[in-house]
């Protein structure tokens, strides 16, 4: 009989809803997939504390107790209050994405604990105010993980086109806009495509994936006469990209690309910066939609969405977005194992 699976799942910011939808995926994915051992990175405490606010107290108890998931104890730097932020806790996040960096790369030992992490989300300002510097979760994965460059990649279901997958990946992330131009450069485009089409392939398996590159500029330049980003930078990677071997195509407007007709057989759609990408997928798959963090040595997915303070232990917070990161953790994770293609962006007609 083979090993199980082991993923290790980081419960995010305390006082927001990390540990209440990480209690909720679990306790539907767990009998689900018995395959797999989820490793909890959390406070126990906090947890069980959690599990009893929404009731589930006896059924978390006992999916601990059967060994489906476990625990990996982290204590809160101090007591939590649901809702309530506390920088003396910053550090314990960063120590649960630390324990999950260190499982899924072997740490210290050389062996690797976990297959890939599933990442609760944190808050940024929290771990500012604690004194460290953070931006967010794919440049602090980036460097503890020594890449060069990371792809963030957002993917969902759109139930209004018969949940047909959209993929959306970014050249540039946590930037403000006044900066995203000069980001954008010729190599940077190169080696963002070549990390989307390596790793749609490799988690993904998809033989050759068609990835749709959007303009940066209205209508994407105009000819020049809207910007000349599309000229001087963009139209030349995807050259090259394409002498590469890689079916990249574009520049296209951003403001049409988004929709069934352009996006059919397609498998991803790079943007140029957070918002131009992000604001079309999370209008069409918000609640279900997962991040995933492409060039990477390890596999790590995300929910779509903040720490949502106001819902911590209310009972009221949608676990879906954390159930589809998870499920979709697993699927990268054993794709070497023969799984079928992934599904294009819109099926074909």
């Amino acid at each position: 009989m083979s090993e199980p699976l082991a993923l290790a799942i980081t419960t995010g910011e305390p006082a927001g809803i990390g540990p209440d939808i990480t209690v909720g995926a679990l306790l539907q994915l767990a009998g689900e997939h018995p395959q797999v051992r989820f490793h909890v990175l959390g406070d126990a405490g906090l947890l069980a504390a959690r599990a009893a606010a929404l009731g589930v107290a006896q059924a978390w108890a006992h999916r601990l107790a059967d060994g489906s998931v476990v625990c990996d104890d982290i204590p809160l730097a101090v007591p939590c209050d649901a809702g309530r932020l506390d920088a003396r806790n910053g550090g314990y996040v960063l120590a649960l994405l630390d324990a999950a960096i260190d499982g899924c790369m072997g740490g210290t030992s050389g062996t690797r604990r976990f297959a890939g992490m599933v990442t609760a989300p944190v808050q940024k300002s929290t771990i500012n105010d604690a004194g460290v510097s953070f931006t967010g979760h794919t440049e602090y994965l980036a460097e503890r993980a020594g890449v060069p460059r990371v792809v963030m990649m957002l993917a969902g279901p759109q139930p209004a086109h018969g949940n047909a997958m959209l993929r959306v990946a970014l050249a540039t992330t946590h930037l403000p806009l006044r900066a995203v131009p000069d980001a954008l450069t010729v190599s940077m485009l190169e080696e963002t495509l070549a990390i989307v089409d390596h790793d749609l392939r490799r988690h993904f398996g998809i033989a050759r994936p068609r990835i749709l590159v959007t303009g940066l500029n209205p209508h994407a330049g105009e000819s020049g006469h809207m910007g000349r980003e599309e000229i001087d930078v963009i139209i030349p990677a995807l050259a090259h990209a394409v002498d590469a071997g890689i079916d990249a195509r574009g520049p296209y407007p951003a403001d049409t690309l988004f929709q069934p007709r352009h996006l059919d057989g397609a498998d991803c759609v790079l943007a140029m910066y957070h918002d131009q990408g992000l604001a079309p997928l999370k209008y069409g798959t918000f609640g279900h939609g997962v991040n995933i963090t492409l060039g990477l040595p390890f596999i790590r997915t995300s929910v779509d969405h903040g720490t949502a303070l106001d819902l911590a232990a209310s009972g009221q917070a949608e676990h879906g977005s954390m159930i589809e990161a998870i499920r979709n953790a697993i699927a990268m994770a054993g794709h070497a194992n023969g799984r079928p293609r992934a599904a294009p962006l819109v099926a074909t007609r």
